[in-house]
């Protein structure tokens, strides 16, 4: 069992006991559940399989007196650490035990060493990587990031791009061991080859990077004269990266394990790409959907009208104005939009924009001279005009 499941779940509360329950309550609780949730009454049920399950985990913890006492340890340290349903620091258990998730992809990998490391030793349990003998642990891969320009029909479309890329790798000088070729490093005589010590806190014993060797497990007497004993050099290289179709300006696509090399058989970090879209001179973007200003003449609007409204990389759709539309009113045109996640796609949202005639001719003026004869009597501003001698 981990520190993290220590911190994070509440068996007491699964067992539905009191946390100064004796024993034979304990016992008398877990076997009523188990008899409620067993998988042989249960079958095809599996909400009550992994609640069976999540029972037999506490009682596991509970009923042995020595893990018992240790899980109560863990859930009374200083701060609270129980997460959000605890009442303590509100941050995500995910971060504090190097669970990987997503990031800004900033070179933070490098050094494979999380805080999860730390709790590695804690009652000599999980949370980091355990290490026995002269096992060395391995370095993850640091994070690179980079950035792609992309014209919008491509964008749309997806695409496979070559990235160049420049970050750290092993040495070919020494090959990664750091030491000046025909020699080689020896074990670290502080961690004996595993990368980390243990300090200890009171009752409590936690790991961390050994201060000789750095983590590294091994001590380099002679360093090698190209990466100065680092064992790590900058290497350049070139992949190809699948941009899926639809990718927005500004969206953060996370390739994994095309990051940095890892060390000492660590995995390799990740690659975040940083996506710009070329603006299109007809269409934009609203999340899913794709936009486009369309111009009608004024009879158009005023009258109705059946108009040709261009799509990407598509025939042209025909939409049908009702008479009176407004100037700046959106239309909807399903599925004309940009490819979402599940393959169906936005739609194309369409602004109309009423064009003034700049110039008239006898006819024209006339037309509207008698259209404006017409209205009169209908003062559109007579209603603002009142509104606005308001205090």
């Amino acid at each position: 069992m981990s520190t993290k499941d220590y911190l994070e779940k509440d068996y007491y509360k699964v067992l539905g006991v009191a946390k100064t329950a004796s024993q034979e309550e304990i016992k008398k609780s877990y076997r009523k559940l188990a008899r409620k949730y067993h998988p042989d009454t249960n079958k095809g049920d599996a909400e009550a399989e992994d609640r069976f399950k999540e029972v037999s985990e506490a009682y596991d913890v509970l009923s042995d007196d020595k893990r018992r006492k240790e899980y109560d340890s863990v859930r009374s340290m200083p701060g609270g650490f129980r997460g959000q349903q605890g009442g303590g620091f509100p941050f995500d258990f995910g971060d504090l035990f190097g669970q990987q998730g997503g990031g800004t992809g900033t070179q933070t990998g490098g050094t494979g060493e999380r805080i999860g490391d730390l709790f590695g030793g804690l009652f000599g349990r999980g949370g980091g990587t355990r290490t026995t003998g002269t096992t060395r642990r391995g370095r993850r891969g640091a994070d690179v990031e980079t950035e792609v320009t992309l014209s919008f029909g491509r964008a749309m479309n997806g695409v496979t791009v070559p990235i160049k890329l420049t970050s750290e790798a092993a040495c070919n000088g020494c090959r990664g061991t750091g030491a000046k070729a025909g020699t080689v490093p020896r074990v670290c005589p502080s961690c004996e080859g595993t990368g980390h010590e243990t300090r200890n806190l009171g009752n409590f014993g936690f790991q961390e990077p050994c201060r000789e060797c750095r983590g590294r497990g091994l001590v380099v007497d002679d360093p090698c004269p190209i990466c100065n004993g680092s064992g790590r050099a900058t290497g350049t290289r070139t992949i190809q990266a699948r941009i899926p179709a639809g990718v927005a300006d500004g969206q953060k696509i996370r390739l994994k394990g095309k990051g940095a090399p890892g060390e000492n058989g660590g995995q390799q970090g990740d690659l975040y790409v940083n996506i710009k879209v070329k603006p299109h001179p007809v269409f934009g973007r609203a999340a899913d959907n794709l936009t486009a200003t369309v111009p009608v003449t004024f009879p158009e609007a005023a009258l109705g009208a059946e108009i040709k409204v261009p799509t990407f990389q598509g025939q042209p759709v025909t939409l049908r104005l009702p008479e009176g539309t407004p100037n700046g009113r959106t239309f909807r045109v399903k599925g004309r939009g940009a490819t979402r996640r599940d393959g169906t796609k936005g739609d194309l949202l369409v602004t109309v924009d009423v064009q003034v005639p700049q110039k008239l001719d006898d006819q024209a003026r006339e037309a509207l001279v008698r259209l404006r004869e017409a209205g009169t009597g209908d003062d559109l501003r007579a209603e603002l005009l009142q509104q606005a001698k308001q205090e």
